[in-house]
């Protein structure tokens, strides 16, 4: 199955998203439905996807799970719910079926080490005994505290989400690069393959401003650990869907079917545990 690991939908009609904060979210400013990605996906014989949570919400997550209930790609939400909620377990056991993993915009916490705050670790562990897939939603200054988080609990999966966002639009590699092969090595944390378009920004958007970045995270993870995702409808803030799918089989190119395959949705059948 060929699997899409990362897109958003959202309805503004039914609530903000506080992240479109300026005018450069424009282009994407509207509401988005599954008919609205069903040509892209058919297009590029994509037969599953994973719906990833916009806002701090319980009400979107069950709204995501619902669309997820229904005839469609979706195999599997990655929602969000308040890792420092006591109750966490509570919460999470009266969620309907189809919830794969959570996810926090850690990106937007002004502590760069919220990660390895006691209570947030202690609702790692909560995901970790529900059988949860946690998303690292975090740019190169959150790095370490994500290293750390996946450092001290080795039995939960983790997934960073768009290679924690290297500054590529201003050419940056360091400190990105190195922190990226120390988390790596971690065996419980995968990537994303995501994201990357938006990072390089529509005026240079070039595959060979890109690519670099991507290889570097196909070489520290491994194909196995790899999980292509075309973080859809964001990516038009620089790209299309067909650019950043030919975007990624550029960046796999080299790889093997068995390489290529893996990338393109047995790794995240795996780590999300969608069958088929």
């Amino acid at each position: 199955m060929r699997i899409d690991a990362h897109h958003h939908l959202w309805d503004l009609s039914r609530r903000d998203q506080p992240w479109m904060d300026g005018a450069w979210a424009d282009p994407i400013r509207r509401s988005y439905a599954l008919p609205d990605l069903a040509p892209h996906l058919a297009a590029h014989g994509v037969e599953g996807t994973v719906l990833v949570q916009s806002s701090a919400s319980s009400e979107e997550t069950a709204e995501l799970l619902a669309v997820a209930a229904g005839e469609g790609p979706v195999r599997g939400v990655v929602g969000w719910a308040d890792l420092t909620d006591p109750g966490l377990a509570d919460v999470l056991a009266a969620l309907p079926a189809g919830l794969v993993g959570i996810r926090h915009q850690v990106q937007d916490e002004p502590d760069p080490d919220w990660l390895t705050r006691p209570d947030v670790l202690r609702g790692l562990g909560v995901l970790e005994g529900a059988g949860l897939v946690y998303d690292l939603l975090v740019t190169p200054r959150e790095l370490p505290a994500a290293h750390a988080a996946v450092r001290a609990l080795p039995g939960l999966a983790f997934v960073l989400d768009h290679a924690a966002k290297p500054a590529i639009a201003r050419g940056q590699w360091q400190p990105w690069a190195d922190a990226m092969a120390a988390i790596g090595r971690l065996p419980n944390v995968s990537c994303k393959l995501s994201g990357l378009v938006t990072e390089a920004g529509r005026p240079d958007r070039r595959p060979e401003r890109i690519l670099p970045y991507a290889r570097h995270v196909l070489d520290v993870f491994g194909p196995d650990r790899v999980l292509f995702g075309s973080d859809w409808p964001v990516c038009h803030l620089a790209a299309g869907y067909d650019e950043v799918v030919a975007l990624a089989e550029s960046a796999t190119c080299t790889l093997d079917a068995a390489e290529r395959a893996a990338v393109f949705g047995g790794t995240a059948g795996r780590v999300y545990g969608i069958p088929g």
